[in-house]
């Protein structure tokens, strides 16, 4: 038997990670390379971890390093991250909104506005600034032109609401902005040609007026949803513009611009460089400084078949690399994709403004209607039609609109600079009703930053080194954190390690492979009983209660020895299973290793629920239980989360870094930090809170506005005008934009 105390390289985040490039084709699980796909899974059960819960990324990390997901996107992707505050969209009614034609809009109907200013009286209280005969014709001639230019998104918005037959924000806007249109075509009309008829006051003042606070609004709007864009901007800055790229036939180095640069092709970084692109070392050492990707000042050693991240800085030495991630394949591009889906997506609140502006669209005209009657048959069209304007107007819910989408693009925005990517906005309205927090053990909890602790022989026929030597042979093509846990220790005790082949995972079980002619497994102690092999219970028992994973090794049905590893708890994770509970959440631990393990990093944590042994299925399975008792948060870290990520109230992925985790998360947590998780959950209660205030701030006041727009105060001689209607409706616009922008959390802001 050999006790391992050292701490070999554990201490130094391990970089070997395959990227998000090497993962794509894991999106179809049934089609996935069985390798990776049984790994992914938590196959790896030599571990003594039934799916163990630290199948990060596929396992081709360091546990303890996830930050490295932060994988820099390149050639397109740099440039697509520029365009992204040109090519964004607002959803209003199945229509799609454009930025930069609303910020055009906006301006030339700032332009158009002008000459209507001069030439009209503001609800008749002033008089025109320049008036000329025929100025009349030429102000009705610029509305016709604003009306049509400025309003047609507006237009647009609103048929695609009727067409749904949900009218709603758009749809009452429109509704504003053509009856003031029509009136003051009307008023120019009577006024101009129509004999023996009183004058009429025209509305191309609040017209003009409307039409751009609505233009400005929307594209305030849209600037601020972006703004987690831009935040995004700043890490494709962390790319350098050019790359040398190498000739692997004749070494010639040439200078290209990183759009040229593919995957597989070899470039030359020099020392003090920006590395280019995510990779893998082919010639060369060096140390790397991942601080701007990762957040962790260090060097991190790199030697041949080592990974960089495209984005960090090179050392003192040079080195070659052929490029494993670039364009669509970087992480980046996916985190592009993530912000700009969830900007798209409408939370329930969101959808509730709808509703709520259906709601008003229907008392709006039906206050308007039943004020137009009464007012016609008592006063007559000269006083009916103006307050039935001013009805509408006031109506119009910009505001409201507003209310929601700014709140979430100020969240957004806060986020995503603190490296919380939120996927899915629904997410941030669920988090007050949480009732308890589902986590995995390694990854979250835990650094899964194994060591080898012990290892010994079974077997008169294998000395204890020899044993660590056959495992080495079988898990040397494997990045998975036990598997270099074991590749360290044997290269530690410079151990000779045989070539293996036909090396595959065996589902539910762990791994199996051939050295010199003779097949072996490394099972977990689950798989020992299944087999009915006999082994010293009361021994791994006691190296289990010291929080190690073991590993047997298996041949001809005869067991030949173990590997017994250990993981050390993440300093932040008391503090965040603290946190949690101050919030009245109980935290729940769920992973597949042993229950003995699990029990002594719970018994540390002060975690009381705890369920080991667990496959992903059965992990979806609790998550469905528990959720009968309560909203559900599910914080993990890997594919084998993905089904029980999906099915929670709130899924949080940690170190997101596959395409399967990512799209079944609706939060990505950048860092592997847990306290990242305590975070979110406080800003997605700030965010609910200033939505529930906007909410009321844009809709709210019409609950008054809208009888005295009627006329209910008439008999005492007020009657509120469309101007004042257009301040209300204006003011209100102008404190939900500035209550979204006063949302802050702490040191995520």
């Amino acid at each position: 038997m050999k006790n391992m105390e050292h701490k070999n390289d554990h201490d130094a985040p391990q970089t070997d990670m395959k990227g998000m490039s090497d993962m794509k084709d894991m999106k179809d699980m049934p089609g996935m390379d069985h390798d990776v796909a049984d790994h992914s899974q938590m196959n790896h059960d030599h571990m003594n971890h039934d799916h163990m819960d630290h199948a990060h990324m596929g396992h081709q990390m360091d546990m303890g390093h996830d930050d490295h997901q932060i994988k820099m996107a390149h050639g397109n992707h740099q440039m697509a991250m520029g365009d992204m505050n040109h090519q964004d969209m607002m959803m209003h009614g199945g229509h799609m909104m454009h930025m930069g034609n609303l910020k055009q809009k906006f301006w030339v109907s700032i332009i158009l506005t002008i000459p209507i200013l001069l030439m009209t009286s503001m609800m008749g209280m002033t008089k025109p600034l320049l008036v000329f005969p025929g100025s009349t014709w030429v102000v009705a001639v610029i509305g016709i032109i604003l009306f049509i230019y400025g309003g047609q998104p507006f237009f647009s918005g609103a048929k695609g609401e009727l067409q749904a037959r949900q009218p709603a924000m758009m749809t009452l806007i429109t509704m504003g902005i053509s009856v003031a249109f029509i009136y003051s075509i009307y008023a120019v009309v009577a006024n101009n040609l129509l004999a023996n008829q009183p004058h009429v006051m025209d509305f191309f003042w609040e017209l003009a007026t409307l039409i751009d606070i609505m233009l400005l609004g929307h594209w305030v709007e849209m600037n601020a949803i972006t703004s987690a864009g831009s935040a995004l901007n700043d890490l494709a800055k962390l790319l350098p513009s050019m790359a040398h790229k190498l000739d692997p036939k004749t070494g010639a180095v040439t200078d290209v611009a990183l759009t040229e640069i593919q995957n597989d092709d070899i470039v030359l970084v020099k020392a003090g460089e920006k590395i280019p692109a995510d990779g893998q070392v082919t010639k060369g050492e060096t140390a790397v400084n991942e601080a701007m990707v990762t957040g962790e000042a260090k060097q991190v050693p790199k030697t041949v078949k080592d990974k960089v991240v495209g984005g960090s800085v090179n050392g003192t030495g040079s080195f070659e690399m052929q490029v494993t991630g670039t364009g669509a394949n970087s992480f980046l591009a996916q985190v592009m994709q993530l912000v700009q889906s969830a900007q798209q997506e409408k939370s329930a609140q969101e959808n509730l403004a709808d509703k709520v502006a259906g709601w008003l669209f229907y008392a709006a005209l039906t206050v308007g209607i039943v004020a137009f009657v009464i007012w016609y048959v008592n006063s007559g069209l000269t006083t009916a039609l103006p307050i039935t304007v001013t009805v509408l107007i006031i109506a119009c819910p910009h505001a409201l609109g507003l209310a929601v989408p700014l709140v979430v693009a100020r969240s957004t925005s806060i986020a995503a600079k603190n490296g919380l990517l939120i996927r899915n906005r629904n997410a941030l309205e669920q988090v007050k009703d949480l009732r308890y927090a589902l986590m995995d053990k390694t990854g979250t909890l835990t650094e899964g930053n194994f060591v080898v602790h012990e290892f010994d022989s079974l077997t008169t026929d294998l000395t204890a080194d020899q044993v660590l030597a056959l495992f080495a042979g079988l898990e040397a093509s494997s990045s998975h954190p036990l598997a270099q846990g074991i590749l360290k220790a044997a290269e530690h005790e410079k151990a000779t390690i045989p070539a293996a082949v036909n090396v595959a995972q065996i589902t539910g079980v762990g791994l199996k492979g051939e050295i010199a002619g003779t097949a072996y497994e490394i099972v977990s102690m689950a798989q020992l009983e299944k087999l009915q092999l006999t082994y010293d219970q009361a021994k791994f028992q006691t190296l289990a209660s010291a929080g190690n994973s073991i590993s047997f090794l298996v041949a001809n049905n005869q067991l030949l020895g173990y590997v017994a590893q250990g993981d050390t708890v993440k300093p932040q994770a008391k503090q965040f299973i603290a946190a949690l509970k101050a919030q009245r959440i109980t935290p729940v631990m769920l992973t597949g290793d042993n229950l003995q393990t699990a029990q002594k990093v719970a018994t540390t944590l002060g975690i009381d629920q705890i369920h080991a042994k667990l496959l992903p299925q059965d992990k979806a399975k609790l998550v469905r239980q528990f959720q009968q008792q309560g909203k559900v948060l599910m914080i993990g870290d890997g594919i084998n989360d993905a089904p029980s990520l999906a099915q929670a109230d709130v899924g949080i992925a940690i170190g997101g870094g596959t395409d399967l985790a990512i799209e079944s998360a609706d939060v990505v947590l950048v860092k592997s930090n847990p306290n990242d998780v305590t975070a979110f959950l406080q800003l997605a209660k700030q965010t609910t809170r200033k939505m529930t205030e906007n909410l009321w701030w844009g809709a709210g006041y019409n609950i008054i506005a809208l009888p005295l727009a009627a006329g209910v105060l008439a008999p005492i001689g007020f009657i509120l005008s469309p101007m004042v209607g257009a301040l209300l409706m204006s003011l209100s616009t102008v404190i939900v934009a500035l209550n979204a922008l006063t949302l802050k959390l702490g040191r995520l802001d």
